[in-house]
């Protein structure tokens, strides 16, 4: 018949000291004691044997008074119900604390800078800093430092409506969009099991609807084309505007321009792909974009290599001209000087040129997109389409540099500044 322990009380446990001569185990019945330590600390354990080798061990449970008897109690019944499913309470207790470890490695900022560093390749620069500068704005304040399973779909929208209180429309769909990209590498990396973004754009503000860059009318050309001849700033602005105006570039390709890319010889320039829109692969590994030249821009060269053809670039800036160029808003600052803020920008030359060549019916929609470094939608069709349309393309950019020399002619007087 197995001995009758007398169950403990907090009295017993309360007084229980170390002794020299041994006896620092005082049991509570069911394997659990509270053994008494020469240092004075009283640790609850159970003893019990392990399933399958029935080799007798212990489990610690903690400290007393941090744990009373009372909570010792409970934990014995869950050691036991682990054991009588034939699991070894020790070994479940380590695989919790190795789970909650990792839960605790596991926060969003942690998961999100990973997630971003897989990204890094296949981003251009550019964009992978606005997602980064994103996340660390908006969203690693709130919740970064929680694991990822902790972080609930209201937290992620209180998050997102700060960014609507500032009026940032955009922003705020653009933080919900990387939040849930994150969450979603979350779910494949097996760290969380579903996405709390899911759905939550329906609880976003309306946003306004996209405002494209602005650019004059075609009836409003020739007037805007004599206010450039009359800009009385740097030249090399001036230059500037009437090179973009007639190759329809995006700034960023016009104001890295070197010397180097323009062969007047042959009268094309070498846009390489690294400077043109896209993603990081296709910086790396794209073809270059080919802009043929008028005769309009070959003089325009000429003009230009007056002023900047002692540097690489061929539009240096002021401060550090043979390493950074021209202001990214350069064009558009004197662009409003000459009285067009809110009607012309430097981008809006390409949606100009585009709806005018267009509307003329002379040439095809593919030679137009293609001069424009439109890419193809579908990847299959973009990845073999090695078309350049080069010979259509030539006669494309001379008659619009024709067409804009035309509406020049049809300005009546000179037009004041403003």
């Amino acid at each position: 018949m197995p001995r009758q322990v007398v169950p403990l009380t907090d009295a017993k446990c309360r007084q229980a000291k170390y002794k020299t001569a041994g006896g620092n185990r005082l049991f509570d019945g069911g394997g659990l004691y509270l053994e008494t330590a020469k240092s004075g600390s009283k640790f609850w354990r159970m003893k019990y044997r392990r399933p399958g080798t029935k080799k007798e061990t212990s489990v610690t449970f903690g400290e007393y008074p941090e744990i009373p008897l009372a909570k010792a109690r409970e934990q014995r019944a869950a050691a036991q119900a682990l054991l009588d499913t034939g699991l070894d309470p020790a070994v479940q207790r380590e695989l919790a604390r190795a789970t909650a470890a990792r839960a605790a490695a596991d926060t969003f900022e942690a998961i999100a800078q990973e997630w971003l560093g897989t990204r890094a390749e296949h981003w251009s620069p550019a964009y992978l800093d606005r997602m980064t500068s994103a996340l660390r704005r908006d969203a690693f304040p709130y919740f970064g430092k929680l694991p990822v399973t902790e972080v609930s779909g209201k937290m992620v929208l209180d998050a997102v409506r700060r960014v609507e209180r500032r009026g940032a429309l955009e922003m705020a769909a653009r933080v919900l969009s990387s939040i849930g990209m994150v969450f979603r590498y979350a779910v494949g990396t097996g760290r969380v099991h579903a996405d709390v973004t899911y759905g939550l754009e329906q609880f976003l503000a309306a946003r306004p609807p996209v405002e494209h860059h602005p650019h004059v009318q075609q009836a409003d050309l020739p007037e805007l084309l004599q206010r450039v001849e009359g800009y009385h700033g740097r030249p090399e602005t001036r230059i500037a505007i009437k090179i973009m105006m007639r190759t329809f570039v995006r700034t960023n390709e016009l104001r890295w321009a070197e010397w180097t890319e323009w062969d007047r010889a042959g009268a094309l320039w070498t846009v390489p792909p690294e400077r043109m829109k896209g993603t990081r692969l296709q910086k790396l590994s794209g073809p270059p974009h080919l802009v043929p030249l008028s005769r309009q821009v070959l003089a325009l060269l000429d003009e230009l290599e007056v002023y900047s053809g002692r540097h690489e670039l061929m539009f240096p800036g002021i401060r550090r001209p043979d390493s950074v160029p021209m202001s990214g808003e350069t064009i558009n600052r004197a662009l409003e000087i000459l009285g067009y803020g809110e009607q012309q920008t430097g981008h809006g030359f390409r949606g100009l040129a585009s709806t005018i060549l267009n509307e003329s019916g002379r040439f095809r929609e593919k030679a137009i997109e293609a001069q424009l470094a439109h890419k193809d939608k579908n990847k299959v069709r973009r990845a073999y389409n090695h078309a350049q349309y080069l010979d259509e393309r030539r006669e494309l950019m001379q008659w619009w540099s024709d067409y804009l020399d035309e509406q020049l002619a049809k300005a009546k007087k000179p037009i004041p500044l403003p």
